[in-house]
């Protein structure tokens, strides 16, 4: 029995990580009704563990059970968003003070990873852009060695990412921005700057809000 209940919380849990970190950071989801059986295949598990992540993600305001009609996933609201970036805002400052002012801000990890984005600039390869642009962004806040605080802040991951790659399809060259803005944060990080580290930062997410609510 213990056996059967290990592959059953395995298959939920193979079965969330796939719905959180595949399924729902497409933006191309937002709005539209989930398969089970489609997921089940595609991922491998029977639709029992697909249910149980399904009302897991619920518990979450990710998905919307509709009766007789099935999971939906959540669109993003203007609303959402602005909250969004306005925990982003909060949660990021708090680490350049942290970081800026103990001297550990992780300049060599967010270069790199920079550099790597610098790479990905076709459009697809959007959301793998994202994706490391999450990265970069959790790397800054991971930096501090909070892990509550670590744990607060991925959990906004798939409404970020969803939320990041509507925004480069909603501008032209917003890639080319999002690259300016991230190293005008490294930069600041870099020169020990908390000010012009803040004021980044807070550059970064305002212009992802003006893009994500004009879209």
């Amino acid at each position: 029995m213990r056996e059967l209940g290990a592959a059953v919380t395995s298959g939920r849990e193979k079965a969330y990580a796939y719905l959180k970190e595949t399924v729902l950071t497409d933006p191309g989801t937002q709005g539209t009704f989930l398969s089970e059986q489609e997921l089940a295949d595609r991922i491998g598990v029977s639709r029992t563990p697909i249910r149980e992540a399904l009302l897991q993600l619920a518990a979450e305001d990710l998905v919307e059970l509709v009766p007789k009609r099935g999971a939906r996933v959540s669109p993003l609201t203007g609303r959402e968003i602005r909250e969004l970036m306005e925990l982003r805002g909060i949660v990021e400052r708090y680490a350049a003070q942290e970081l800026v002012a103990g001297g550990g801000a992780p300049v060599a990890e967010l270069r790199s990873l920079l550099e790597r984005q610098r790479g990905l600039t076709g459009a697809d390869q959007a959301r793998e852009f994202i994706a490391v642009d999450h990265r970069f962004h959790a790397a800054l806040v991971s930096a501090v060695g909070n892990a509550l605080l670590d744990r607060h802040y991925e959990g906004l991951r798939s409404r970020q990412v969803r939320a990041g790659v509507a925004a480069l399809f909603s501008v032209q060259g917003r890639q080319e921005a999002v690259l300016e803005e991230h190293e005008a944060i490294l930069d600041a990080l870099a020169a020990g700057d908390a000010r012009a580290a803040w004021a980044a930062i807070d550059h970064h997410l305002e212009s992802t809000l003006k893009v994500l609510l004009a879209g």
